[in-house]
């Protein structure tokens, strides 16, 4: 594929349906009304109860976060759905990490700059670190990891966060932050606010819980300096509508915490468990360390290298819901190999890259290279394989992005009401 094919998003041939996903995700979250509140209540349950096996995998490849590696969902239908916390206490091990993962809410790759950029979205610089779940609850705060093990066990100034003198407090006063824990400041950073004492906000849009967030933090006290009965302090990030001036400070601004590239979120999203073209991340060496994957010894390989489920039918597919499907693998390799469908395998891409027909993913060059190391739970997603593939060979930049937003204004100013003559 010719670089320019993917230079400018605005100009160049489509190789996703990303945005017809985000417009039918939008449509789908407006027919399915769902009880938030139930829902709120079983998850703040369950970090609080689970008792977890999952073995702590962050510190074998820190330079992999583990925020961004996206989900299986096309296994398992009850644990991906079902909340129920009897039955999420009984999980061990990968199934674990499996669940919880999919109680976050999961960022695709920008692959494709979305219609109305400008109006619809907020940008931030998303913090480097530990993607969890912090819950206070019965005057204690648990802060757990996608794989379900415990980070930290602490009082904080949420509500019903630490145990007060008089023991005052409700039963059902809880809450429930989506965060990124920053190791060298002690700080969660809070990225999203799933319910706030007692009141869930799983059905409200990026726009009403950022408010939220952003005035709930500060008056609870939780913002303040780490005390001696204190140990960590929570903070809220800098998010900007996503016109130019706003792109330009998430990206170039100064933040207390080291970035790992840029979080973008629709406005009208509501907190969707799961995978959602509706949160995008974008990385460039500027905002962030690590910007092309490296192999298991935290060098970047000649070649790109994606991991891959292997399917009973011998395909070779990524964590998509539905699948997307890249190739199949050789029949001898997997009787010499002793593979078995659900191994996850991994694969460079060699010398003849990848091929798309109308936004669809035509042909891959794939060249086997083994299974995947251990500590991987699940493939790549279909987003995360072609932001790799157009970091290295024509990546989606700055500027391509801060043009997007122009073209997008300019389309903006012209008027409404011209009659069109035939």
């Amino acid at each position: 594929m010719a670089p320019h094919d993917l230079r400018r998003p605005f100009k160049r041939a489509a190789i996703s349906d990303q945005q017809k996903r985000r417009e039918l995700s939008l449509l789908r979250q407006a027919q399915n009304r769902r009880d938030a509140q139930q829902q709120a209540r079983c998850l703040a349950s369950s970090i609080l109860s689970l008792q977890s096996s999952a073995p702590e995998y962050e510190a074998e490849q820190p330079n992999i976060e583990i925020e961004t590696v996206s989900e299986t969902e096309h296994e398992s239908e009850a644990l991906s759905k079902d909340l129920d916390v009897g039955r999420a206490s009984k999980l061990r091990g990968p199934e674990v990490r499996k669940w919880f993962a999919r109680q976050l809410m999961l960022p695709e790759w920008m692959i494709d700059v979305p219609d109305r950029l400008s109006q619809d979205w907020y940008v931030f610089s998303r913090p480097a670190g530990k993607r969890c779940f912090v819950v206070s609850s019965n005057g204690t705060t648990v802060s757990r990891q996608r794989n379900g093990s415990i980070l930290h066990h602490f009082p904080s100034a949420l509500p019903a966060g630490a145990k007060t003198r008089d023991g005052s407090g409700s039963a059902q006063s809880y809450c429930i932050l989506d965060c990124i824990f920053h190791e060298s400041d002690q700080t969660y950073y809070v990225i999203d606010m799933v319910c706030w004492n007692g009141y869930s906000l799983y059905d409200c849009t990026a726009e009403f819980r950022f408010y939220w967030l952003n005035s709930k933090l500060e008056e609870s006290g939780a913002c303040n300096a780490p005390s001696h009965y204190l140990k960590f302090r929570s903070s809220a990030v800098p998010v900007y509508n996503c016109d130019q001036s706003g792109l330009y400070a998430a990206y170039t601004g100064a933040v207390p915490y080291a970035k790992d590239g840029l979080l973008f979120y629709n406005k009208h999203a509501h907190y969707q468990t799961g995978n959602t073209p509706l949160v995008l991340v974008w990385k460039d060496e500027n905002c962030s360390q690590y910007v092309i994957d490296t192999d298991d010894k935290g060098e970047i390989p000649s070649q790109q290298q994606v991991v891959l489920e292997l399917q009973e039918d011998r395909k070779l597919v990524t964590s998509d819901d539905p699948p997307v499907l890249f190739g199949c693998l050789d029949g001898d390799i997997i009787e010499k190999s002793g593979l078995q469908s659900g191994n996850l395998l991994r694969f460079a891409i060699g010398d003849g890259g990848l091929s798309f027909v109308d936004g669809k993913l035509e042909k891959a060059d794939l060249i086997y290279l083994g299974k995947s190391n251990r500590a991987r739970a699940f493939a790549d997603s279909y987003s995360k394989v072609i932001f790799q593939f157009m970091v290295r060979h024509s990546p989606l930049k700055i500027d391509d992005l801060l043009a997007s937003i122009n073209s997008s204004d300019d389309q903006e100013k012209i008027p409404s009401d011209i009659e069109m003559v035939g």
